[in-house]
């Protein structure tokens, strides 16, 4: 009842609010999460609810048991046919059913829907010691020593994560494509991967104001303008 009336009161909010303002996009949010755990608790017959939602992810219970996946809370292999697992259908993180509750970081794609901006400086480090030696995901200890854990460096974000938070998967980091027109691929970190992969087809980079320079050295960008 209780989660009923949130929700009327989050529709009267978002009619009372400013059209297209940050307040009314931040209570759609809320009215889309309120409903997915109304939906998640009307849901009680099963031994695992269809909906989680947890931090902002909006996770399905996946109906596959043949795929094989990796759980990007444990890093362990998620084996179908035993095991339950979801997909975050915002961010397409997965993770088996007991390692929901575990989850730490957000979904992106609330950051990439409210705040759809890239990092443009060129791997911002500032050092291992500014995070407390520990990774900046889950704030597990890390070492570049690798004792107790390798501390592994996203290109992205110029921060260091542990093993389970970093795979080494490579992306173009926009930063370095747009100041040195550099598209090889760089080691980022798992939460970096998703959020450049959301933000890929968004039309967010001022190029011409960001770095003008590019137009006298790239004949193609010379020809798009």
């Amino acid at each position: 009842r209780q989660l009923r009336r949130a929700i009327e009161e989050c529709k009267r909010a978002i009619l009372a609010l400013p059209e297209h303002s940050e307040r009314q996009k931040d209570a759609v949010v809320r009215l889309i999460h309120l409903r997915l755990k109304l939906q998640e608790l009307q849901d009680p017959d099963e031994e695992e609810p269809n909906i989680r939602v947890v931090l902002e992810h909006r996770f399905y219970k996946e109906k596959s048991k043949s795929v094989k996946q990796t759980c990007d809370k444990c890093s362990t292999i998620i084996w179908g046919l035993i095991q339950t697992w979801y997909t975050c259908t915002g961010c397409y993180y997965r993770c088996h059913s007991k390692c929901l509750p575990l989850v730490t970081k957000p979904c992106v794609r609330s950051k990439v829907s409210h705040q759809a901006e890239y990092q443009l400086s060129i791997c911002p480090e500032s050092g291992l010691d500014s995070q407390d030696y520990r990774c900046a995901e889950c704030r597990a200890p890390i070492a570049l020593r690798g004792v107790p854990s390798e501390a592994r460096q996203c290109d992205y974000t110029g921060l260091y994560y542990c093993s389970s938070c970093h795979w080494n998967d490579l992306a173009v980091v926009p930063a370095r494509a747009i100041h040195n027109w550099d598209f090889e691929p760089r080691k980022v970190s798992r939460c970096s991967m998703r959020y450049l992969a959301l933000m890929v087809s968004r039309p967010v980079l001022k190029l011409r104001e960001i770095n003008p320079l590019l137009f006298n050295y790239v004949e193609e960008l010379v020809e798009i303008r």
